[in-house]
């Protein structure tokens, strides 16, 4: 692994809150996440499944973790199958864990190979009432229908027909909302990375510049400090193609007098940091660029100020959205009369900032967690005001990482530039 070893303490502990809210007498099985194959032998880079890694720290495909913590048999309690490996697998793809490394990682004592699962369950499902699955019970609610998870739900509704099924996700999503003292370590290490190489990008960025070549400059930054990569598809766009949200093609030149967005974060031990700077390509922002990016700045402190306990993602998005209408007349985009008359679905407001302001963090970029759920102290979200003006062709965004405390929050981010006048000093340009 390319991050520092996690003490298989956390993973032991994570277990143990899920054990404490499994209904009596219950089975729970999670599922590693697929090998997604690419073409011939062929594979996509590997992904563990968050909340598989979550639980016990194992990167390897082809795993499962089995919960009984009320069964007559205290050896069944914990178990955790992986692969059995063969010379021939390790010819070609290096060597696999042993099951005592997994029980080292894992921290789990009986660590068995997959093979001898179904004779385990059979054994296990014999004295136990209920069964729950890492997945929606509901069709049409799965967002990853063809998940190892699911496609093993199925498989055990038809082994074992008269068990009462039920979602682990309600339970496992809750625990993860609330970030452990590790977990928040991690997310600062992979904010760390980010920083450092969002410094380099500083210096490194000129007129004629490729956005590809920035990007390959961050992807860079992030190997070279233990990161595994990106932890989202990065956004490096410059001019008019910062005001498509989404945009990653990254292949336009980067010309003198432009704005480029920059939209990236690193993964470090499979926890996610997520920036936004808007920056000049040539060293120095336009009067009117100026003018933007401080107008948003002035939301990203409003918005960040919002930011504590009691309050929801909807509610942030609702104070920010007056917030930003006021900004809006100010920077000439329209006027309180436009406002009083405006007839459509959508406020003004949403022409020039269409997307949300904050979402959760952790060991996805977009973490579990809904716009409903009332913030509490040890969550981490993202602070993300934006402006987005087609006919001037200028995309801005900032974004921070920010965790909720009993006090209020904590900028995980503050000592990343974001000032105007900050990030023209570091670019040195002349």
């Amino acid at each position: 692994m390319r991050y520092l070893p996690i003490p298989s303490d956390f993973f032991a502990a994570n277990r143990k809150n899920v054990s404490q809210r499994l209904e009596p007498g219950s089975v729970a099985l999670v599922c590693s996440s697929y090998q997604m194959p690419r073409n011939g032998d062929q594979y996509y880079p590997y992904r563990q499944n968050s909340d598989f890694f979550y639980l016990t720290g194992i990167e390897q495909e082809k795993s499962l973790l089995l919960l009984a913590p009320d069964s007559l048999q205290p050896e069944y309690r914990e178990l955790l199958f992986i692969l059995r490996s063969t010379p021939k697998m390790e010819i070609w793809e290096g060597k696999k864990l042993t099951l005592q490394e997994a029980s080292e990682i894992s921290g789990i004592a009986q660590v068995y190979y997959l093979d001898e699962l179904e004779g385990i369950l059979d054994r296990l499902m014999a004295e136990m009432d209920g069964l729950y699955v890492n997945t929606s019970l509901i069709a049409a609610e799965s967002k990853h229908p063809l998940s190892q998870d699911a496609m093993y739900a199925e498989k055990l509704r038809i082994r074992y027909p008269n068990q009462g099924y039920r979602s682990l996700q309600t339970i496992l999503q809750a625990l993860r909302l609330i970030k452990s003292d590790i977990e928040i370590t991690l997310l600062r290490e992979a904010i760390a990375i980010t920083r450092e190489t969002f410094l380099e990008v500083l210096q490194a960025i000129r007129p004629g510049n490729y956005e590809f070549e920035i990007e390959a400059l961050i992807y860079q930054g992030f190997i070279r400090r233990r990161a595994s990569g990106h932890a989202y598809e990065p956004i490096v766009a410059s001019g008019a193609n910062a005001c498509y949200l989404h945009y990653t093609r990254n292949c336009a030149r980067c010309q003198s007098g432009d704005l480029v967005l920059l939209d990236f974060g690193a993964e470090y031990a499979n926890y996610a940091a997520d920036l936004s700077r808007t920056i000049p390509v040539n060293g120095r922002y336009s009067k009117r660029q100026r003018e933007l990016y401080d107008s948003v700045l002035r939301t990203f402190y409003y918005a960040r100020s919002l930011m504590k306990p009691g309050i929801t993602i909807n509610q942030l998005n609702s104070e920010v959205g007056r917030w930003v209408q006021e900004e809006h007349v100010k920077l000439g985009l329209y006027t309180t009369g436009s406002i009083k008359a405006h007839q459509g679905e959508n406020p003004l407001w949403h022409n020039f900032y269409m997307h949300g302001t904050s979402h959760f963090l952790g060991l996805d970029v977009h973490d579990v967690g809904t716009k409903d759920q009332v913030l509490q102290p040890g969550m981490v979200l993202t602070c993300e005001p934006g402006i987005y003006i087609a006919d001037e062709g200028i995309g801005i965004r900032t974004e921070n990482n920010i965790l909720i405390t009993s006090e209020g929050y904590v900028d995980l981010m503050e000592n990343i530039p974001i000032e105007a006048d900050d990030i023209e000093q570091r670019m040195h340009h002349t």
